[in-house]
């Protein structure tokens, strides 16, 4: 049986492989069969794509992935913090070094 091109996009994208992707379809085909009656119709292939995606959605609900990504980020965030307190205190140290000491002033 034929698969959809677009099968291991939809595998890549629900963060499954393309294997239990294909099964996943074959299921779906199965399923969408019993559900319409017909083989080969728009009806049964439109009905073939939302039991592929519905199984799609089940299969990426069982799988444990972290979200790990935002806390990386805060992580990144938290180290730059002292080096941008760094940064700024050596901002205003040469302001008022500039400011004070190597800026000659004008007679008014």
């Amino acid at each position: 049986m034929k698969t959809p091109k677009l099968l291991p996009w939809h595998a890549r994208k629900a963060g499954i492989s393309t294997e239990r992707a294909e099964a996943l379809w074959r299921k779906a085909v199965r399923e969408a069969t019993a559900e319409t009656g017909w083989v080969g119709n728009s009806e049964y292939w439109g009905a073939c794509m939302d039991v592929f995606v519905r199984l799609l959605d089940e299969e990426r609900n069982t799988l444990c992935a972290p979200k790990v990504l935002p806390f990386v980020q805060s992580q990144a965030r938290m180290w730059r913090l002292p080096l941008l307190a760094m940064e700024d205190v050596f901002s205003a140290i040469n302001a008022n070094w500039q400011r004070n000491l190597g800026v000659p002033r004008k007679a008014a």
